[in-house]
């Protein structure tokens, strides 16, 4: 969590107790509040996550925010968790999810199979902006889940692409891709695709795991330790 967005929480926390003492208290529209805290949406809306994960505050479709815990008749939505993720939150589900999915693609991977991840990585090393580099490598760590032949798990990997497409996602890449040369950037990203792929079309699992878990271990490095 951002400095501002520990200070916003704060002082959201402040005029919860203002504005809505009492457990079943509507919270005020979104627009006064954001002004009350001099925030932006996007920060607000973190906030309200987190505070909806502590059991603080629960939300409903059409009727507003509330002081509370979420009425159990009421589950809570993927869309709102999502918005309280941080970048490091995605990395964390990424790593825990794509290497098996490697691994099952090199357990199912046929010669079309591979010559598609051939072309997605040569589409990686052709990208010559931010932009671009993004698009190809979501394209290719799709093309990685469509070969493990499992919908489920394609499924998953839409879900956190979409995470990825999310403004905070999108602002912390760009300082990343900034911190870094950019043929340096896209070459090492290509290698380490090129890794992946060779070890599922030798039918490696466990390589094919431990590569992709290198690729990501590399992205998770960088946002985290780039430049403020």
């Amino acid at each position: 969590m951002g400095r501002r967005t520990k200070a916003v929480l704060a002082d959201l926390r402040q005029a919860i107790e203002t504005l809505a003492p009492v457990a079943g208290d509507r919270l005020p529209p979104e627009r006064e509040l954001r002004a009350l805290l001099a925030c932006s949406r996007e920060t607000l809306r973190g906030c309200y996550a987190i505070l909806e994960a502590e059991g603080e505050i629960w939300r409903h479709v059409g009727q507003g925010t509330f002081r509370g815990s979420r009425p159990v008749h009421m589950p809570i939505r993927d869309t709102v968790l999502i918005e309280g993720a941080t970048p490091l939150d995605v990395m964390s589900a990424r790593l825990l999810l794509e290497p098996q999915v490697a691994a099952e693609a090199a357990a199912k991977a046929d010669a079309a199979d591979i010559a598609h991840l051939r072309k997605k990585v040569a589409e990686g090393r052709a990208a010559r902006d931010r932009a671009a580099c993004e698009q190809a490598d979501d394209a290719f760590h799709r093309a990685v889940a469509e070969t493990s032949r499992n919908p489920v798990l394609v499924g998953f990997l839409i879900y956190l692409s979409g995470a990825r497409r999310r403004i905070a996602w999108q602002r912390e890449w760009d300082r990343t891709y900034r911190s870094i040369a950019p043929d340096e950037f896209q070459t090492t990203h290509s290698d380490q695709h090129d890794a992946v792929v060779d070890a599922i079309a030798a039918a490696q699992p466990k390589n094919a795991a431990d590569a992709m878990q290198n690729h990501l271990r590399t992205i998770e490095a960088a946002m985290a330790m780039r430049p403020e």
